[in-house]
């Protein structure tokens, strides 16, 4: 493997880290909200972070799951809940933080989602769908783990934004451009879509409205 290579395998392990804790900390802020103790707000943190990935490698074949081969996974979810559980009352003090982390974990899950599974031999269009599941997946089964209606199966742009973030790359892959850039555009345009959509109430048709 030449260094150019390792380097960007390296800066593609720290972006799904990143993602990892950024969605670990989005399950660890509801799973406080909820009033949950030490143990929970872990199990929120971490549900909420290796879920997607975990079904996205079931799916492509690739076993072990990433976040369960590599220690490194587990324990930034881990340390994402002990800080939430810890310093939660500064992070509540940003706007809407569970939302921000949220949108910040679906797009760079959505975008190395689709990657990965595109790496893995899939065709474009199912790597963008592989890539929404690794995105929504943690959020799902965050939000299922505390009784709440996830938020995907909602009028919100949540899926919609994962793939289009997913298309992005794949889109890249089909006309043989560069996957990096791909993915940093396709990580923006999924935040983006997802933040506007918060702030500005965009929303999908709902029956009988």
């Amino acid at each position: 493997m030449s260094i150019g290579s390792e380097w960007v395998q390296a800066l593609l392990l720290a972006f799904d880290l990143l993602g990892t804790f950024v969605f670990a900390l989005s399950g660890g802020l509801l799973a406080v909200r909820k009033r949950l103790d030490l143990f929970g707000v872990l199990v929120l943190s971490c549900a909420a972070a290796v879920s997607g990935g975990i079904v996205r490698d079931v799916l492509i074949g690739a076993h072990p799951p990433a976040s369960l081969a590599d220690w490194r996974y587990l324990v930034t979810a881990m340390l994402a809940g002990l800080a939430t559980f810890r310093w939660h009352a500064h992070i509540e003090r940003l706007r809407n933080p569970v939302q921000l982390f949220d949108a910040a974990g679906l797009a760079l899950f959505a975008v190395l989602g689709t990657g990965k599974a595109l790496a893995f031999g899939l065709s474009p269009f199912a790597a963008m769908l592989l890539g929404m599941v690794t995105g929504i997946g943690g959020g799902i089964a965050r939000d299922v783990l505390v009784a709440r209606i996830p938020v995907v199966l909602q009028a919100e742009l949540y899926a919609v934004a994962a793939l289009v973030g997913g298309a992005i790359v794949a889109l890249a892959a089909i006309f043989n451009l560069p996957q990096h850039p791909a993915m940093v555009l396709g990580a923006l345009a999924c935040f983006g879509l997802r933040y506007f959509a918060l702030r500005r109430g965009w929303r999908l048709p709902v029956a009988g409205g």
